[in-house]
């Protein structure tokens, strides 16, 4: 599980933060987006292996990412 990737994407940074902070104890490597914009250029760019994705979201929702 070292390597495994996992994308938060949330517009609410305190959630960002948290649920990263959990992650990486559990030694995964964590990438934050806060729109569905931001969301789809780094799954494009670090082809992550999980996604943790809100439904509302600034430009694009959830549901269009």
């Amino acid at each position: 599980m070292e390597n495994t990737k996992i994308l938060v994407v949330d517009d609410d940074e305190n959630i960002c933060e948290l649920l990263c902070l959990y992650l990486k104890k559990e030694n995964f490597t964590t990438i934050i987006a806060n729109d569905g914009n931001e969301a789809i250029e780094c799954f494009e760019k670090f082809s992550p292996d999980l996604i943790l994705l809100d439904i509302m979201l600034p430009k694009l929702d959830g549901w269009q990412v």
